[in-house]
């Protein structure tokens, strides 16, 4: 997708303040968290796969409202189209995939399965802000955003072709409501899932801190047209933790905790270097924060019981975005006082607090109930 690495910026060159923008990713987030555990009960009691096809659909033409109609009332509709879909392949998608290799005896390949796959997408992401570049200097922010929607809807007859077992008839059995209600009870009755899923929300939703990468690297002196470029520094770091995550798939929690801690003072020090070579600790900061969404959520995966695994999946998706409003709100409001960069050191601090919480709350690779 072409427009990741400069929707930020397009939302500023058509006007928008930093507090504007903030105020589109909270509607984002809202749209997102709202639906978040109906989606997911609604992967849970029918098709998974059909239901991701449909999510890529509403992306597709929320984009379109971006880039043929730039306005902040078509920013903020085709971000409610992509919190949507947001909402419909969180859990879904992961469930899918560990139903299947359940289903072949093969969970155990999870971690593997979902790092590669991982790997696989931010290499994607590379090559996409590798032609940002180029793209946007062809044909500006009209010519990527053409070319975004046509990948996108490339992804429609991939997520159809997924193979799906016979899990649908299984749990359809007692319709939507039973199987909503027993995701949310599995929360609330298994320990080390309702801990899991809570620490998960908490580290892995101050992620969005991601959405004002773009507006850091311009304001630590990048042109916009370079900004992309830059850019590659996290997402390529991301995608080296994805592709060693099954390397640390044991990984203890006092040393992943240990991680997130470091994470966060590499953050902050990057942040405010001043500097373009400040991406470098940023970006170390972003592989961090991946390897620990990877390792945590498979760790959630081997604790679920229940046949509802989308819903409660979903309800750390929700807690996520919970965490990512916060995150957005609180840029939105800051952004009065204090600069970009000051406002991303102030969320290493969080961060660094959270290694506690990852030392007592982290299951241990292949727990279950």
């Amino acid at each position: 997708m072409l427009l990741y690495p400069v929707y930020a910026l397009l939302f500023a060159d058509s006007g928008l303040s930093t507090g504007q923008i903030s105020s589109l990713f909270v509607i984002w987030s809202i749209v997102s968290f709202t639906l978040e555990i109906p989606s997911g009960a609604l992967a849970d009691a029918y098709s998974r796969r059909r239901l991701v096809a449909i999510a890529v659909v509403l992306r597709a033409i929320g984009f379109a409202l971006w880039t043929f109609f730039p306005s902040y009332p078509a920013f903020a509709a085709g971000f409610v189209l992509w919190g949507a879909s947001s909402a419909m392949t969180s859990g879904s998608v992961e469930a899918l995939v560990y139903d299947e290799l359940a289903a072949a005896g093969a969970t155990e390949r999870y971690v593997r399965t979902v790092g590669l796959a991982q790997t696989t997408a931010l290499v994607a992401e590379l090559a996409a802000m590798a032609l940002a570049t180029p793209v946007f200097l062809l044909g500006g922010y009209t010519l990527v955003g053409v070319a975004s929607i046509a990948v996108t809807l490339a992804a429609v007859p991939i997520a159809l072709s997924f193979p799906e077992a016979p899990r649908v008839e299984e749990t359809a059995e007692g319709g939507y409501l039973r199987t909503l209600r027993a995701g949310l009870a599995e929360v609330r009755a298994n320990r080390t899932v309702s801990r899991a899923v809570v620490l998960y929300a908490l580290v892995t939703g101050m992620g969005a801190i991601g959405e004002y990468v773009p507006i850091l690297a311009r304001d630590m002196g990048a042109p916009t047209a370079f900004v992309p470029l830059l850019f590659v520094l996290p997402v390529a770091a991301m995608a080296v933790a994805s592709a060693l995550a099954e390397r640390w798939a044991h990984l203890s929690a006092a040393r992943l905790a240990a991680a997130v801690a470091v994470g966060g003072v590499l953050l902050a020090a990057g942040s405010n270097a001043g500097h373009p070579i400040g991406m470098v600790a940023v970006a170390l900061c972003f592989a961090v924060l991946e390897l620990f969404d990877i390792l945590t959520e498979a760790r959630i995966q081997d604790a679920i019981a229940g046949p509802a695994r989308a819903t409660v999946l979903s309800v750390a998706g929700f807690g996520q975005e919970v965490a990512a409003l916060a995150v957005f709100a609180g840029f939105g409001l800051g952004s009065a006082a204090l600069p970009v960069p000051v406002l991303l050191a102030l969320v290493g601090v969080p961060l660094v607090l959270s290694g506690g919480l990852t030392r007592r709350w982290l299951p241990s690779a292949g727990s279950s109930s």
